[in-house]
């Protein structure tokens, strides 16, 4: 069979469309611009022959979810929170619009219905144990007072939760089975070549069993929605409704969850994400055994190594972890690991950023002992750890406000485009710092400065420079102007705000 397409002017195309059923018969536009015969694609194009075998194997492991929930409905209100995305992140308008359609559920209430109301969800799932385990997305059953799964042949069966992780959005069910069941494995991720096929099961806008096919785009994708982000990212169809779905390679086996998509309008335009199996099998595991995660915890502070924080710290290439802060009750304290201290490699894995090292240490056994390797004012030095238990505390310590005592004549100095003053107890009342955070405070920062960049601001404290502690702004002047005798292009701050957080910055030297 060939197909015939309708050539139309460059302007005109992407406006018009001519549906085809043969050679002979085409329903287009009747411009009378003509029309040329296009042979069907090769099979290569059109992908491997091997799908068909690869959807015939695993389609009865993969589920559908049903939840339902008792809503009492106010203004605004809805099931299930938006995600909380950084500002100005690229998906936030994305996850708002797909948030807000969502609540009521097709053809339930909206915008200022405040009866109590039902609302209903529909996602994905897949059986990994034959007794009836599933795993699916974590938003998809976030908050149900009800949750079923329905098989590939329609059977409906109520189902509970052995445990959730916000962190990766996944979570793990059971279910009594009515008869027995076709299970999954989790293949390798790390194992994926960018150009590999890949295969996505689930239930599109509640079309269940619906099956497509792409190819993997990209791997350990970072796009800023949790402290996890290592996603793969691929070009099978995927809309709502395949939350919680497989993604398999083709030799059947589980190579990630499909979780989310970019998209302008709500429909798949080739951009989806999917968690990883190497991330799933540990959370699965741990949700399976402990109903919870219990993730390593080296108790640091860190950020990126730029390439000034690089110079200044004689480290070549920029690599690594900066270690910009160290719990005082935290496993790596008693190790000997410091403020500036540079990780480039952990338990025999190398690390290139601070994601690396989120990642390595939370998927670390709680309680392993593990080598750490850190640069020191330029050379390696190996760290023996025990890793503690990361504990989800976000309460913040709230500074305490002393009453305002009468103002002390300022005496500042000028330096890298800060003006800095030393410590008083007027600026520590007016910045709100707290008494445990020594140094020199900034109290304003030029708007065209490399400081300004940096987003120094006033009423944060420099407590060292190039790694000597200092305690005036004399010394801070002092010590700016030997670095550029010495011809240092950059010099490296160690900042703290009025928490007593600390960062480092490095500053071009003028």
């Amino acid at each position: 069979m060939t197909v015939a397409t309708t050539v139309l002017s460059h302007r005109l195309r992407p406006l018009m469309a001519a549906i085809c059923l043969s050679a002979s018969l085409c329903i287009g536009t009747g411009l009378g611009l003509g029309t040329v015969l296009v042979t069907s694609a090769p099979a290569q194009a059109r992908g491997p022959d091997g799908i068909a075998d690869v959807a015939e194997k695993v389609i009865d492991a993969v589920v559908n979810i049903s939840t339902s929930q008792n809503v009492e409905a106010k203004l605004g209100e809805g099931r299930g929170a938006t995600p909380q995305l950084p500002p100005g992140s690229p998906f936030e308008e994305f996850f708002d619009d797909f948030f807000k359609n969502r609540r009521g559920g097709p053809g339930g209430p909206r915008g200022g219905d405040s009866q109590p109301h039902k609302t209903n969800s529909l996602g994905s799932g897949f059986i990994v144990d034959p007794s009836g385990i599933v795993v699916t997305n974590n938003h998809v059953i976030a908050d149900a007072d009800e949750i079923n799964v329905i098989l590939n042949d329609g059977s409906k069966i109520r189902a509970e939760i052995v445990g959730i992780d916000k962190k990766t959005d996944l979570a793990v069910l059971k279910f009594k089975p009515p008869k027995p069941l076709v299970a999954v494995k989790f293949g390798d991720s790390d194992k994926l070549r960018l150009g590999e096929w890949v295969i996505a099961i689930g239930n599109p806008f509640s079309l269940g069993g619906t099956v497509t096919a792409g190819i993997v785009s990209a791997r350990n994708r970072d796009i800023a929605t949790g402290p996890y982000d290592n996603f793969i990212q691929t070009d099978a169809a995927i809309n709502r409704g395949n939350s919680g779905g497989p993604l398999f390679n083709l030799d059947g086996e589980v190579i990630g969850v499909n979780t989310l998509i970019i998209s302008p309008t709500g429909g798949s335009i080739g951009i989806g994400f999917a968690v990883p199996s190497k991330i799933v099998a540990g959370v699965v595991d741990q949700l399976r055994q402990f109903g919870e995660l219990r993730r390593g915890w080296l108790g640091v502070r860190i950020q990126q190594v730029t390439d000034e924080i690089a110079e200044s710290l004689n480290i070549k290439p920029a690599r690594g972890a900066l270690i910009a802060g160290v719990d005082d009750k935290g496993p790596a304290k008693p190790a000997g690991i410091e403020p500036g201290d540079v990780v480039v490699k952990f338990d025999g894995k190398d690390i290139k950023d601070p994601k690396d090292l989120q990642r390595v240490v939370a998927d670390t056994t709680v309680g392993k002992e593990v080598d750490v390797v850190v640069i020191r004012k330029g050379e390696e030095q190996n760290k023996r750890v025990t890793l503690g238990r990361l504990e989800d505390n976000d309460k913040p310590v709230q500074a305490a406000v002393k009453p305002s005592e009468p103002a002390e004549k300022l005496v500042t100095q000028k330096a890298l485009g800060l003006d800095l003053a030393n410590m008083s107890k007027d600026l520590r009342s007016r910045y709100k710092i707290k008494d445990s955070v020594k140094g020199v405070v900034i109290t304003s920062v030029e708007g065209n400065s490399d400081a300004a960049d940096k987003r120094l601001s006033a009423g944060e404290v420099i407590v060292e420079v190039a790694q000597e502690a200092v305690s005036n702004a004399a010394d801070i002047k002092k010590r700016v102007d030997q670095l550029k005798k010495d011809g240092k292009k950059s010099v490296l701050l160690l900042v703290a705000n009025s928490e007593g957080e600390l960062r480092f910055v490095a500053l071009a030297l003028q």
